[in-house]
């Protein structure tokens, strides 16, 4: 689906721009266009790319062909944007869209292969209220990138209650899901850190340097999704080390569990080992003795054995207690 939107320097707003109509609205210098690609095929996009719009061939098979992590290109008289978006699923935890972005002095467009919702409510917007296109194609820019970091907010809050989940069950009812929960949760924080740092990067270029795309009066708006980026990453070097955190206070928690499994069953062990002592040396079989011994076999003999059957343990239990061994 390609979808176009055209603010005219007369302010007429138009929208379904054939290839022709885009053409000539790149050479309205004082108008904007904004080209949204999505889940276009390369036969289709790529002809617009590098003939309507002039891209350099490497930027266009960069955007069509190739995957990269967060990045600016600056080619002159455009940019060549790399961003992530994320989104979380409960199964699979964060996961990232990417989004191609060439911006030149009239123009915005954007390539991704994925619906992202930064677009859809930044399109959206444009539809409602068509001032946001009157401020140039350097502040949509920034509109969209201030959408895309907004985005990471309700993932890291949804990242906090997990760890505060996971943090809640380990000293309560634990079983093996939430040892798979503890590491999808840090798979989630290290894929959400690994690109929030080279986008990071990005926004501080586009804050910082000398951009003949990017007016010097919209810096500011950059340099402040850049502040709200590096907030977002020091947050998220947090959750990474709660993380962490939780992984070795759940091997803590783990190994005392087994030392109390083990402690009992030992006292268990050793209460018990001196009655089978007694039980087995009354029980051994001897030859025929020459003299009747019917005092071993009378009703004394079975009182005092049980007697030292109930005694002993007690007596063992004791004993430990006073060496501090319990």
């Amino acid at each position: 689906m390609v979808r176009t939107v055209y603010l005219s320097k007369e302010g007429k707003l138009q929208t379904d721009l054939t290839q022709i109509d885009i053409a000539f609205a790149l050479q309205d210098v004082q108008g904007l266009l904004w080209v949204d690609f999505e889940a276009v095929p390369d036969a289709e996009s790529e002809p617009i790319l590098l003939k309507t719009f002039g891209f350099h061939p490497l930027a266009v098979d960069d955007a069509l062909q190739e995957s990269h992590v967060p990045k600016l290109d600056d080619w002159g008289g455009y940019l060549y944007i790399v961003l992530h978006a994320v989104v979380y699923d409960e199964k699979e935890g964060i996961d990232t869209q990417e989004l191609d972005v060439f911006v030149g002095k009239n123009y915005m467009v954007t390539h991704h292969d994925r619906p992202i919702e930064a677009i859809e409510r930044l399109w959206n917007t444009i539809q409602r209220d068509d001032r946001r296109l009157k401020s140039g194609a350097d502040h949509l820019l920034y509109r969209l990138t201030d959408e895309i970091v907004a985005g990471y907010l309700p993932v890291e809050e949804r990242l906090d209650i997990e760890i505060d989940q996971i943090e809640d069950a380990m000293f309560g009812k634990w079983d093996s899901s939430m040892l798979e929960k503890v590491f999808k949760t840090k798979r989630s924080v290290i894929n959400l850190r690994r690109n929030l740092a080279p986008q990071r990067e990005v926004l501080n270029k586009l804050a910082r340097d000398e951009l003949s795309v990017i007016d010097e009066r919209d810096r500011i708006y950059f340099r402040d999704v850049y502040d709200h980026m590096v907030r977002l990453y020091e947050i998220t070097e947090s959750a990474r080390d709660l993380v962490s955190g939780t992984m070795d206070t759940y091997l803590s928690v783990t190994n005392n569990r087994m030392n109390e499994i083990m402690k009992t069953l030992t006292v268990i062990t050793t209460l018990f080992m001196p009655i089978s002592f007694v039980a087995s040396f009354f029980g051994m079989n001897f030859f025929q003795p020459s003299t009747p011994l019917d005092i071993w076999t009378g009703l004394p003999a079975f009182w005092i054995t049980l007697l030292m059957v109930i005694l002993t343990p007690i007596g063992m239990f004791s004993w430990m207690r006073r060496r501090r061994w319990m």
